[in-house]
This record gives C-alpha cells, sequence and structure tokens, in this order.
C-alpha cells in the first residue's frame, strides 16, 4: 500500500513548478540570444562584424579575466559605433546584450570585456586623419582609438607634444582619458584629463555628441576619469606645447622614507627645475647601481660601485629635465643647483642624455625585452593607490616594513601630486588633501609558482595592503579601481555616488556601456 504524505506531495509540486519556471527562462534566453546575431547582421554599417574569431577580445594585460563576447565590431566611422549602441539600446531589457569599448587591451580586470556581448575594437575605428593645429594654443584632434605613442610621432612633426602623459604609451587614447592618465609631468600639468579641449562621445543611447567645458559640459566632464560609465570617447582634442629635443633623466638613492618624500615634496612645490618627477622602492634588491650602469652615467663611479643595496629598503627619486642644445649650459647649471639643495646619497646620483622620444617610450624597451623571454604575457595582479599626504608615512611603515619582503615581482612606483592640478568636476575620484602620493605595486605573477612570486601569494599581499588601509583609516583611493559589489563601488564614489548614478541615468539609463568594471547590472525583462 502507498502512503502519501502532504508534504512530500507539496515538496514534489513545488520542484515541478521550479524545474518548469527555469526551464522556460532557458528557453526564452536560448530563443532570445540566436536572434541578436541576426539582428547584428542586418544593421547599416561601413565596419563588420566578426562573430567567429572572439576569443582575443577575452584577454586583457591583466591575464586573469576571461569573458568571450558574442561578437566584435570593426568600426570604420563613429557612425558604426552610434548604430551598433543605438540598436542594443533599442532591444532594451529584452536581451543581456551589453557593449564593451576595447583599446589596446591594457585593462588589468575584464573591464574592456563583455560576457555574450559586443566589443568594439577601438583600434580600427577610421575616419578623420589625425590633425595638428600650431597656433598660441596647439592642440591635436585624434580618434578614440589611437594610440599616444603615435600622437608623440605625429606632433613632434610640428615641434609639438601633449604636456602630460603615462609612463607606457602604447595605450589609446580613449582607455587612458577614461581613467585619468597619470605620470611623472602630473604635478605639473595635472594628468591628461586636464589636459582635454573638447570630446566627441557615442551615448549609452547612442547619440553622438560633441562635448566641451563650454558645450554640453556635464557629459564632457562624466565621460573624463568616468571608467566608460557614460559614453564612448570617439574622438578628443589634446593640449600641446612645444616639444624639447632632449632630456637630462636622474636618478639617486635615499634610506630614509622622510628625507625622500620632504625632497620629493619640495620639487613639485613652486617652480620646479624639473619637468618629470617620479620614485621607487627597492627592498632587498642586489647590485642595483650596477644595473643602472647599462643607461645612466655614475657622477662618482668609484663611491657607486662601493655601494650595497643587498638587504636594506631603498628609495629611488628620478627627475627629468626637459631641454633643447642651445640651452644646455644653462639647463646644467639649474640641474646642478636644484640637486645641491636635495639630500640624497651622493654616491648614488646617475645621470643620463636621451632624446624626448626615447625618454617618453622607455618602458616599451622593457617590453620588448619582456616579450623575449616570455614574460609579458603573464598574471599582473597591479594595485594602484591614491594615498593622502598626512599617511603616507604610516602607510610606508606597515607595507614597506612589514608586509613586504622584497620587490622581486615588479617595480613600486611612489610619487607625489598636486590636487589643484585636477578638475573636481570630473568623474575621478581622489583623497581630499592638497597633496596626495601615487603608490602603484606593478607584480608580474609567474605562471604556476606557488612561491612568493605566484599569483596568489601576490594576491594576498595586495588584500594586506587594503586590509591594512581599511582599518587604519587612512582615506586611500584606487586608481585604476575594481570592486566587486555595488557598497563597494559606494563607498570608493563617497559624496560623489549620488552624481555618479544620476549621471549614469542621463547617459546610460540601460546600463549597456563598460559592463566589466562591474558597477551597475542591467535590468532583464523576461516576462
Amino acid at each position: 500500500m502507498l502512503v502519501s504524505f502532504p508534504g512530500q506531495n507539496n515538496m514534489l509540486v513545488l520542484r515541478s513548478f521550479m524545474i518548469l519556471f527555469f526551464s522556460c527562462i532557458t528557453i526564452k534566453i536560448n530563443l532570445c540570444f540566436p536572434s541578436i546575431p541576426s539582428s547584428l547582421k542586418t544593421l547599416s554599417i561601413d565596419g563588420h562584424f566578426d562573430f567567429e574569431q572572439v576569443e582575443h577580445a577575452a584577454k586583457d594585460f591583466g591575464n586573469r579575466y576571461s569573458y568571450i563576447p558574442l561578437a566584435v565590431l570593426y568600426p570604420k566611422s563613429v557612425s558604426d559605433i552610434a548604430t551598433t549602441v543605438n540598436h542594443v539600446w533599442q532591444i532594451g531589457g529584452g536581451s543581456e546584450l551589453k557593449i564593451a569599448a576595447r583599446g589596446h587591451g591594457h585593462s588589468l580586470q575584464g573591464q574592456a570585456q563583455t560576457h555574450r556581448g559586443v566589443v568594439i575594437n577601438m583600434e580600427s575605428l577610421q575616419g578623420h586623419k589625425m590633425q595638428v593645429h600650431t597656433g598660441n594654443f596647439p592642440y591635436v584632434d585624434v580618434s578614440g582609438g589611437e594610440l599616444w605613442i603615435n600622437i608623440l610621432r605625429e606632433s613632434l612633426k610640428h615641434g609639438l607634444a601633449p604636456k602630460s602623459w603615462t609612463d607606457y604609451l602604447h595605450l589609446t587614447v580613449g582607455g587612458t582619458l577614461s581613467n585619468a592618465g597619470i605620470s611623472g609631468q602630473a604635478f605639473r600639468h595635472g594628468p591628461q584629463i586636464s589636459n582635454v579641449y573638447q570630446l566627441e562621445v557615442v551615448t549609452g543611447k547612442g547619440e553622438v555628441v560633441n562635448c566641451s567645458e563650454k558645450q554640453n559640459s556635464d557629459l564632457f566632464y562624466s565621460v573624463l576619469g568616468g571608467l566608460g560609465q557614460f559614453g564612448i570617447i570617439t574622438r578628443a582634442r589634446i593640449s600641446l606645447e612645444p616639444a624639447p629635443e632632449m632630456v637630462k633623466w636622474i636618478r639617486m638613492v635615499y634610506t630614509d622614507f622622510a628625507t625622500f618624500t620632504r625632497d620629493q615634496e619640495k620639487l613639485i612645490s613652486g617652480k620646479s627645475t624639473f619637468d618629470y618627477v617620479e620614485g621607487f622602492v627597492i627592498i632587498n634588491r642586489t647590485g642595483l647601481l650596477n644595473n643602472w650602469r647599462s643607461s645612466f652615467n655614475p657622477q662618482d663611479p668609484l663611491q657607486a660601485s662601493q655601494f650595497k643595496s643587498d638587504g636594506r629598503t631603498l628609495f629611488c627619486l628620478e627627475l627629468a629635465k626637459y631641454f633643447n642644445h642651445e640651452d644646455m649650459v644653462l639647463v646644467n647649471q639649474e640641474i646642478k643647483t636644484s640637486l645641491s639643495q636635495l639630500n640624497h646619497i651622493p654616491s648614488t646620483l646617475f645621470i643620463s642624455e636621451v632624446q624626448y622620444m626615447e625618454f617618453l617610450d622607455r618602458v616599451h624597451i622593457s617590453e620588448i625585452k619582456l616579450r623575449s623571454r616570455g614574460l609579458w604575457e603573464v598574471p599582473h595582479p597591479w594595485l594602484n593607490l591614491f594615498i593622502p599626504k598626512s599617511k603616507i608615512h604610516s602607510f610606508a611603515q606597515e607595507v614597506f616594513g612589514n608586509i613586504l619582503t622584497d620587490t622581486s615581482s615588479g617595480p613600486i612606483l611612489i610619487y607625489p601630486v598636486n590636487k589643484s592640478k585636477w578638475d573636481n568636476r570630473t568623474s575621478v575620484v581622489i583623497p581630499e588633501e592638497d597633496v596626495f602620493y601615487l603608490v602603484a605595486f606593478l607584480s608580474s605573477a609567474v605562471p604556476s609558482s606557488t612561491g612568493n612570486d605566484g599569483l596568489e601569494q601576490i594576491l594576498i599581499r595586495n588584500k594586506r595592503i587594503l586590509d591594512f588601509c581599511e582599518i587604519a583609516g587612512l582615506g586611500v583611493k584606487q586608481y585604476l579601481p575594481h570592486f566587486s559589489t555595488q557598497g563597494e563601488w559606494k563607498s570608493h564614489f563617497g559624496p560623489h555616488w549620488e552624481a555618479f548614478t544620476r549621471r549614469k541615468s542621463t547617459y546610460d539609463p540601460s546600463a549597456i556601456l563598460a559592463p566589466g568594471q562591474r558597477i551597475f547590472q542591467k535590468l532583464i525583462a523576461y516576462s
């Protein structure tokens, strides 16, 4: 005899209902997706979609995340991008389709990827040629998919160059302007987003909008440092200045962190002799100064050869002075006077003289060497932090004194910038103090390693650093930020979160753009 229990019947009914419900959702999604490629194929564009060879768009420099897109768009015009975005916006919540603009693939955490969405290959964007305009206020008009190295080459033909840079130039304009774009020139000129006159942007509705400080200014400042959330930068007008011919490239070492930062802060205040101020941390490195000899000349070769870096925590100050050949005598005197006011270890002073292009493209030389050894396409669990000046000593004491035991995984950059050179109308988030530091842990993980140079151990160290900053209340902000929850994003933006969400609802109301940032979720209608 069969015995029936009411609870069991209810459970069977519930299970049957759940299976049916999820089956319907699966059918709905599966019915929806096959129609999407065909609808994209019907769009009237100058370029083309690729639905087959898409795996490369699921890779980036960070080499840690991989999201396979449905298609890659190779646009030949801005209209191609606008048509595609508008099409996805018109579909609305009827599909999961989202759009990611991809430049040179130098994102770290999958920010330029989208799962089963459309990746736009910005480097294929054609249209108006790069145009350099001379005069009292020179500028260059460039595509959002143009590389900074190409802008440098073209503008140098006119004796001009952009004012603010990143350390690595093989990045696209749209990519760096969506973050900030900083290097050792930022103390004087601000980040790259402080040196833009005008933008052309495709919003999340597919509208093509020209914007500047005077025209559609809210969109202009939203997009600058906006992490790709409000629009795709398709064109930019970049401020230029007269380009120098040569660079005096200088390095020196400190053993005392307080002395090191005091000199750095002195160099970025007032009228500085130097055009570039950076620094880096060296922990337990053997033969440091000998390694410099291939590119730099020691001012005291004998003393430099006797300097030992083993087992020590050292701080290197890196400076650059731009000049033309006819000014060399005056420049040498200026440098000598300025260096005499610093408190570095005298025997560690190294000076090199290089062409302007060689100095700006210096990281590319390292890239070529690393690629030849198979060490470029490895995981890069980078951590970039903005730290208030008042907290930098507490940070250094714990991180450089306790958490880190060496710097063998990659360079650690550290240098101060002036907040006055940053425009608070942009979307980028920085500390409130007048001076703050960039500290960048540029680690490369050795594949398959379980030691200190392996990915897992580097991520553990990164978390220890972030946890310390949080517990100690240092007021640190991430640069190139990455968070897993919207709550973390709210904390990151702080009082700026409300304005950020307002801008999102205005310019990308369906949350189509840059889903890889994981800030907003597109609402999907299943009914």
